[in-house]
């Protein structure tokens, strides 16, 4: 587990990969429950046997159920400690290139793509790739924003 010492040691890293994440399963019991909160019950999702005759053979995942994994997979792969908070800022530019079957297993790849200075700490985005074991394009591709907040040993923004 890599851990992400303060708003410095965020700087040092940027530009750089910081790691793949575990492989987590896609199950179609936490499909229909996202189905459920979202209130997004189309087929192609929820209904296995009509999927079945799909183009995709089966049942796929929300696209924003994969992007929604984005924190848990990143969980997996570093921790931030030396830091006040840290707040989910946004998106800049989220695809999905290819479907998540259920039944398979994704992972993130993250880099670490770019930092700003901001009142207080630093902008973080983490450029998120979500890989398939079913596909060799990725299911999803995120710049996903986050703001950390604490000392910087030198800061010129006030």
């Amino acid at each position: 587990m890599l851990i992400i010492n303060g708003v410095d040691d965020a700087f040092s890293r940027a530009g750089q990969e910081l790691g793949v994440s575990d492989w987590r399963k896609v199950e179609q019991a936490d499909i229909n429950t996202f189905a459920d909160v979202t209130d997004d019950h189309q087929w192609i999702h929820v209904d296995v046997d009509q999927a079945k005759a799909s183009p995709f053979g089966g049942t796929i995942a929300h696209g924003f159920y994969t992007l929604s994994m984005i924190p848990t997979l990143h969980a997996s792969i570093f921790t931030v400690e030396g830091i006040t908070h840290g707040l989910n800022y946004g998106l800049d530019r989220v695809r999905f290139p290819a479907p998540t079957p259920v039944g398979s297993s994704i992972r993130a790849r993250v880099v670490l793509s770019k930092i700003d200075e901001i009142p207080g700490g630093a902008q973080v985005m983490f450029t998120t790739t979500v890989e398939s074991d079913a596909s060799e394009k990725p299911v999803c591709v995120a710049e996903f924003l986050v703001r950390f907040y604490g000392p910087r040993a030198e800061s010129s923004v006030k």
